[in-house]
């Protein structure tokens, strides 16, 4: 195998300050097999000094190389460099024309047939520094340069790109000319696609998926074009440059390794996005907000670019707080930030306290090369890096927050720009200091814990009380703080105070009355930080939780009970019983959700002792049956209704979907789960579509009640894509030891399968029920993950340390195994990154049960 060369910071500074690359002419011919396709690039630059550089390429053959006319030897590629030596200054043109691989891990030039039918995509998957995988290319984001695109594809098919494409018949197919862009954001999708238009503000919109998706999309393509337009109305009343693209293109594409791509007029998605099953609303919600994501990115990353990858967070954080904030503004989610609160935030939160964490904005010397830069796509630069923006906003203001954003894109449009820069202005149209605001927030790590005292002070005639917030942690906060009453024998809690507060606090606040029954800090959840409430005002939620009338309160508060968990300050036990108590009164879907996932994964599946599991899966089966309950009478019509974003608060079609899921992911007998797959519905609705079908298929093969041959019939019913990963799930799930040793082979010896069956694989093969049955595989994972991940790259070494790690091995010998793989010098990144995370987790779900076990005696 050649040796693969990571790009330096250093590298590409001295590349940089060596290169201007003008424009690229790339010509793609997909038609000459099923393994490689043919590549040629042109690339005009000019070079400011005489020098020696080198051009990235990761070909499968090397055919010629041509430079200023002057042949070049092919044999010079070492591993993914060609050096261009000698250079003289002045303008160059290099030609290098290569054959190059196809390939099944959503890398470079995805390839994949669908099942359904046998038709062929393709897509291109270009980030962080994959163009050297379909065309040679200067791939540094710094090197920005008009790219000319050529594509030759089978008659039937459409090819989409970042620019308007245009067929000139038998195949061939020239995209119109990119703006400046880097060549990550370069963008190819050829395929039989089915298609939906329509034109807004005198552009062209399109999506687009496979063939066999077409009724799903044609379904919801309504919403979708609705919401897409709504957002990009939006974006331009905030921000002062129009939308710098000729088009705007949303392709879902199979096997895609994010959640979606920001590539210039071609984002794509993956296409689980087009809901061939029943969903919630706030599934749809989440979609809303992806696309909202990545058509901010259009601005934030595309427009104005980074200069290296250490500023990555100018790039995630305000695509993933404008998302957030855009769909709120202009699409019926108005409460998106309970969703975040629900279901997103706790990425940040869990990131951050591992040793692997790092600040949002990490210094330069961080981030040395691209492999280190992949890493921070995590949790700290998405999720706690909109958290802090949200922060900023609020203690900003969005009025100077957008001027001083749109002061960013009009210096720096179709170019680059660092954190300096964006300070530099911020700080223009404010008056208040981002710089300090900027050091404390962006250039630390960890989480602050903020906690409550209220104590009764004056006299029972003038009655007074005292509010001090102690602070764990170095950043200022600014919070909303509201104070309840509560008396029993009258009902709900009632809302008494609603404060700002700016902490530190240089003395404690004083106010009139007895002190309150409940205390909530950062009430709407405008900060980054844990909470802890005082023990009056804990009693007081634990009784209430379901009756506190706004759910981003009740989200700020179930959060609290998360991280006490977490910290072993709360049996998991008692969250579960706080679950069965408050979520069948709950009103917000994302909340219900959000706990309901807490609580199955983490509570019941690791955080539990394995004696203690049985009690916990029947809480949670009791639990859904309330729901169950609550639900029980919706008509056809509701169902129906109900997917398009039907909402009532008592039988909410989305509540009834999550309860069956939980139902059946918690079952400890087949009885049921069998009778609603033979009468393929459950009673009272829904019917099972595939993806229920699939779920229930799964958990039956887990607790031993079904066989290959039931596996066998369900994927003859459903031939798709997702049908063949749902076989894969179910087979990988059965409790025998000959099913295990075949799914252990595909996995980690015959390395075919591609990036989405072997994540499916491996979330059948690990199993809380199967511990003993698998026990041997934990050692022999430790012994052949590093063996994988060198082997099939980084996608796949993600995956390998993400949906393949024997998770529900919660013991102090998987926990030496895995610190013992730790200490291994030649760990791929991308693996050594997710073994850390993941042990710190198991090592965190030990202490849990440790001071559990002391807790009960």
């Amino acid at each position: 195998m050649a040796r693969m060369s990571l790009l330096t910071r250093d590298e590409a500074q001295t590349r940089s300050q060596l290169l201007d690359v003008q424009r690229y002419a790339v010509d793609l011919d997909l038609t000459t097999g099923d393994t490689t396709f043919a590549s040629r690039t042109r690339v005009h630059f000019t070079a400011r000094t005489a020098g020696d550089t080198f051009i990235d390429l990761n070909p499968d053959r090397l055919h010629t190389v041509t430079l200023d006319g002057t042949p070049l030897d092919p044999a010079t590629l070492d591993g993914n460099r060609l050096p261009l030596t000698g250079l003289a200054p002045g303008p160059h043109e290099l030609t290098v024309e290569a054959d190059m691989a196809y390939s099944r891990t959503g890398e470079g030039m995805h390839r994949f047939t669908d099942p359904a039918d046998g038709e062929t995509y393709l897509y291109t998957q270009l980030f962080l520094d994959d163009a050297r995988r379909v065309f040679a290319a200067f791939d540094q984001p710094d090197l920005k340069a008009h790219f000319d695109l050529t594509v030759t594809a089978p008659p039937h098919w459409t090819v989409l790109a970042n620019g308007t494409s245009t067929h000139h018949g038998d195949g061939r197919w020239t995209a119109a000319t990119t703006p400046l862009i880097s060549p990550y954001l370069v963008a190819v999708a050829a395929g039989p696609w089915h298609t939906v238009r329509t034109d807004h503000r005198g552009l062209p919109f399109g999506i687009h998926c496979r063939r066999s998706l077409a009724p799903h999309l044609d379904a919801d393509a309504t919403e979708l074009l609705s919401t897409t337009t709504a957002l990009f109305d939006r974006y331009h009343e905030k921000f002062d440059e129009p939308y710098p693209f000729d088009s705007y293109d949303q392709a879902f594409v199979p096997e895609f390794n994010a959640g979606a791509m920001e590539n210039p007029g071609l984002v794509t998605f993956r296409d689980s996005y087009v809901f061939r099953s029943a969903v919630t609303d706030a599934e749809r919600c989440s979609r809303a907000v992806t696309i909202a994501h990545e058509m901010a990115h259009m601005w934030f990353g595309d427009l104005v670019t980074l200069t290296w990858w250490d500023d990555i967070w100018l790039n995630e954080s305000f695509a993933e707080y404008m998302g957030y904030q855009t769909v709120a503004e202009a699409t019926r989610w108005t409460h998106v930030w309970t969703d975040f609160a629900a279901g997103r935030k706790d990425w940040g939160y869990d990131a951050d306290q591992r040793p692997t964490t790092h600040p949002v904005a990490p210094d330069p010397e961080a981030v040395p090369d691209t492999a280190s830069a992949l890493l921070n796509f995590d949790g700290i630069s998405y999720a706690k890096g909109a958290a802090a923006l949200r922060q900023l906003t609020a203690w900003l203001g969005e009025k100077d927050f957008l001027a001083g954003i749109n002061r960013h894109f009009t210096r720096h449009r179709f170019g680059n720009a660092t954190l300096a820069d964006f300070l530099d202005n911020l700080a223009s149209a404010t008056d208040r200091d981002v710089h300090t605001w900027a050091a404390a927030w962006l250039r630390t790590s960890g989480v602050d814990t903020l906690t409550a005292h209220a104590t009764d002070t004056g006299t029972p005639a003038a009655p007074t009380w005292q509010l001090t917030v102690d602070r764990e942690g170095t950043r200022p906060h600014r919070i909303t703080v509201t104070t309840w009453d509560h008396t029993p024998e009258t009902g709900p809690p009632t809302r008494r105070d609603h404060l700002d507060l700016d902490l530190p606090q240089d003395q404690p606040l004083t106010l009139p009355g007895h002190r309150p029954d409940l205390v909530v800090l950062n009430d709407q959840d405008l900060t980054y930080a844990k909470l802890r409430l005082d023990p009056t005002s804990w009693t007081t939620a634990s009784a209430t939780l379901a009756t506190l009338p706004d759910p981003l309160t009740r989200a700020v508060l179930w959060n609290t009970a998360r991280d006490l968990v977490r910290d072993g300050q709360l049996a998991p036990a008692a969250y579960l019983d706080a679950a069965r108590t408050h979520l069948p009164h709950e009103s917000d879907l994302a909340v219900t959700t959000g706990v309901l996932g807490f609580a199955s994964r983490h509570v019941a599946g690791v955080y539990t002792h394995p004696d203690d599991r049985p009690a916990a899966l029947a809480t949670l089966t009791a639990l859904c049956r309330d729901l169950l309950r609550r639900t029980e009478g919706l008509s056809t019509e509701d169902w129906t209704r109900g997917q398009g974003g039907a909402h009532r608060t008592d039988t909410h079609p989305g509540l009834r979907l999550v309860a069956v899921r939980h139902f059946i992911d918690s079952a400890t007998q087949p009885a049921t789960l069998t009778a609603w797959l033979d009468d393929g519905l459950v009673p009272g609705g829904p019917d099972l579509d595939p993806a229920l079908r699939w779920r229930i298929l799964g958990r039956l093969a887990v607790l031993g009640a079904v066989d290959e041959a039931a596996i066998d019939a369900e994927l003859t019913a459903d031939p798709s894509a997702t049908g063949q990963e749902g076989a894969a799930r179910c087979r990988a799930a059965l409790p025998d030891l000959d099913a295990k040793r075949r799914a252990w082979e595909a996995m980690f010896e015959d390395d075919t399968l591609s990036n989405y069956l072997f994540t499916a694989t491996a979330q059948g093969f690990w199993q809380p029920e199967q511990t003993a049955l698998v026990r041997p595989y934990v050692h022999r994972y430790y012994q052949e993950a590093p063996g994988l991940a060198r082997r099939r790259g980084a996608a796949l070494a993600t995956a390998a340390g993400a949906a393949a790690f024997p998770a529900y091995a919660v013991d102090d010998e998987a926990l030496a195994l895995g610190r013992a793989a730790l200490a291994q010098d030649d760990l791929v990144p991308a693996l050594r990154r997710r073994l850390a995370d993941q042990i710190d987790d198991l090592a965190r779900a030990l202490r849990v049960r440790y001071r559990q076990a002391q807790a009960t005696g």
